[in-house]
């Protein structure tokens, strides 16, 4: 499929960034709606990236997606208001803006749509144990059931030097002696962002992805704490990981998904009763090979450890 225009919706987030240079190195113009045009200023160098402060509906909408040959969703929240099956924001990001971004796409005559969902998701939306992957599952729904030539991307958690992940944990071992973990058995297949941001290229220009969902992993499974641990080395401060016991974890997500900035919900904590782990190696229409955790991580977890040092030796001079 022959590409000059593309919606990135999401484009300014942290997946977003790699998938937006890798379409502006192929001279391909890149239209990034924003709600703040602050937080996508990190674009604004790329040669064919346009950034455009608007609301993700009505006119606006419709106007951005105008001429374009596809449009690419990466919009995912992690927290949430409660509700059953789930709350406002979950429904906002999850649903409802995939069933605008449809409208629109079929106003526009856009046929070409790729979305991003989650890996844990499935279709059997009432057993799925979390929020988060029961929205993830109504919105792959509505994509599904559009009409348009789609493709549902399923990642595991996705890693890389911007990460809120592994960077969270570099930090914490930096500052406490010894970390509490909840779900700490669980386990997860790690994706290195430079390998999503391919395969959502390689979705829009190979029509085998079309009307497909792929799940996407790294080559390496581990457990929760096996990674934190591993962080704690990579950053040079290791810490003691101590696994919490089930309510232990489950009163710890509570507390910090009461605070302003929440690092962890009883929702996370809720999907985490489900592995996220591929259930087979990447298909090789997606056109990536996974690479390591430790092929590229201790680059820039080594940072962590480097800032230390410079902190500690400022405060003793």
């Amino acid at each position: 499929m022959s590409l000059s225009r593309v919606l990135l919706v999401g484009g300014s987030g942290f997946i977003g960034t790699h998938v937006a240079a890798r379409l502006s190195a192929r001279g391909i113009r890149v239209i990034v709606p924003t709600r703040r045009r602050e937080r996508a200023r990190h674009l604004l160098p790329l040669p064919t990236v346009d950034v455009i402060q608007m609301k993700l509906d009505g006119p606006a909408l419709d106007a951005a997606i105008a001429g374009c040959d596809a449009v690419v969703n990466l919009v995912g929240i992690l927290q949430g208001s409660y509700g059953n099956p789930y709350g406002r924001e979950f429904a906002q990001a999850h649903v409802e803006l995939p069933r605008r971004l449809v409208q629109a796409c079929r106003q526009a005559g856009v046929r070409r749509l790729v979305q991003v969902s989650a890996l844990g998701v499935s279709e059997d939306t009432a057993s799925l144990p979390s929020m988060y992957l029961r929205s993830k599952a109504d919105g792959e729904r509505v994509i599904r059931e559009s009409g348009l030539d789609f493709t549902l991307l399923r990642p595991s958690v996705v890693f890389g030097p911007e990460d809120k992940f592994l960077n969270l944990f570099a930090r914490l071992q930096r500052l406490l002696p010894v970390v509490p973990l909840a779900r700490a058995d669980a386990r997860f297949q790690p994706v290195y962002v430079g390998d999503l941001a391919d395969a959502i290229l390689n979705c829009l220009t190979r029509p085998a992805t079309v009307g497909k969902t792929h799940e996407i992993a790294g080559p390496e499974v581990f457990t929760l704490g096996e990674m934190v641990a591993q962080v704690g080395r990579w950053s040079g401060h290791p810490r003691p990981i101590w696994a919490l016991p089930f309510t232990l974890g489950q009163i710890q997500a509570g507390v910090m998904g009461a605070l302003p900035s929440p690092l962890m919900s009883t929702d996370n904590f809720d999907s985490m009763r489900i592995d996220n782990v591929a259930s087979g190696p990447i298909s090789p229409d997606l056109g990536v090979t996974p690479t390591p955790l430790a092929a590229v991580a201790p680059a820039w977890l080594s940072r962590h450890g480097s800032r230390f040092a410079e902190q500690q030796a400022r405060a003793h001079r």
